[in-house]
């Protein structure tokens, strides 16, 4: 810009550009991008307060030597976004860019440990899964057309617990077993198995999915201490609190006709549920998944329905209540 009543210290481009270390071109484009004021002289000639200007390029090459782009610069000479603030979200941005190159070396290395034989479908699945935040929607997006239509507090506590974070420095077989993971949720047919193993017998006919939901996840969270200790399936308590909740959300009550009707909506397991929990499991570190809690139920009601006098079921049997915290494992269909 023009002034007419110009301040007393002032340099030219060149001696600015010896005084800052930064060449005159470079100045020029500050200039031309608003991040320095310039004078003009009466010949038209640039000319720069000695102080401010210094100052000012000074700090604009420590933001630069921080990797800052030159619109967070802005933002922070014009006083919009502090220093901290700007730091903050450059390194917010590089923790994700990092992230990201793990996950594509992780990935290449996978390729090259792979047999030859092996080599085209290994592309291909790790083709599917590029980002891993793309990976980890497709799983949020499966669950929540499984559970649908269940509040979104449920789940997003359901997800919160049961699905696991892209790893943030993985090896070549975490990759391997987070893109299979979801392309086991890309899968449509095993959304419809999994829904059918979920609300199992008529899910049209419950009145109350919020609560079927919370107290069929209680029943899984008791017995997963059970299950840890590979007790085997038995008709039982566990088996009857499961059974009561889905027939108190239907209206009716337990017996060895409900029964019958919950084992023929799923009479066998999928393998594939097998294999999405196994690599849940692998994923979440967890000591056991929702799944061997879940199975040991099918196979206990299996039992149960096979031999029905054997094993009838409880008129009343005992449930309990309670909120389960976000991270517990619950409510799972397999």
């Amino acid at each position: 810009m023009t002034d007419d009543t110009q301040p007393d210290a002032l340099l030219s481009i060149g001696e600015l550009a010896r005084a800052s270390g930064l060449p005159v071109r470079t100045i020029r484009f500050y200039c031309d991008e608003g991040i320095l004021e310039s004078h003009r002289s009466p010949g038209g000639h640039r000319l720069f307060d000695a102080d401010s200007a210094t100052e000012r390029l000074v700090l604009v090459k420590r933001l630069r030597a921080l990797g800052l782009g030159l619109g967070t610069i802005t933002e922070v000479l014009h006083g919009t976004l502090s220093i901290p603030e700007a730091i903050t979200a450059e390194s917010a941005r590089l923790d994700l860019e990092f992230r990201s190159l793990a996950w594509r070396r992780a990935s290449l290395r996978a390729i090259e440990s792979a047999a030859p034989s092996h080599r085209s479908a290994r592309l291909a699945l790790l083709a599917a899964a590029q980002e891993p935040g793309a990976a980890h929607d497709c799983l949020i997006r499966y669950w929540r057309r499984i559970l649908a239509p269940l509040p979104t507090s449920d789940v997003e506590r359901w997800v919160c617990g049961n699905v696991p974070e892209p790893p943030t420095n993985p090896s070549a077989a975490d990759v391997l077993a987070y893109a299979e993971l979801a392309a086991l949720a890309a899968d449509p047919t095993l959304k419809t198995t999994v829904r059918n193993q979920y609300w199992r017998h008529a899910p049209e006919s419950i009145r109350d999915r919020h609560r079927l939901f919370n107290e069929v996840g209680d029943v899984i969270s008791d017995l997963i201490p059970l299950v840890s200790t590979a007790a085997p399936p038995t008709p039982g308590n566990e088996l009857d609190r499961f059974v009561q909740a889905h027939a108190t959300a239907r209206g009716e009550n337990d017996s060895p006709r409900f029964r019958k009707q919950l084992h023929t909506a799923s009479p066998t397991p999928d393998p594939r549920t097998h294999r999405f929990w196994t690599l849940t499991h692998r994923l979440l570190g967890t000591d056991i998944t929702v799944g061997p809690p879940h199975d040991w139920l099918c196979a206990a009601l299996t039992i149960s329905v096979n031999h029905p006098t054997t094993h009838p079921p409880n008129p009343a049997p005992t449930t309990r209540s309670g909120s389960r915290q976000c991270g517990n494992p619950d409510n799972s269909p397999r």
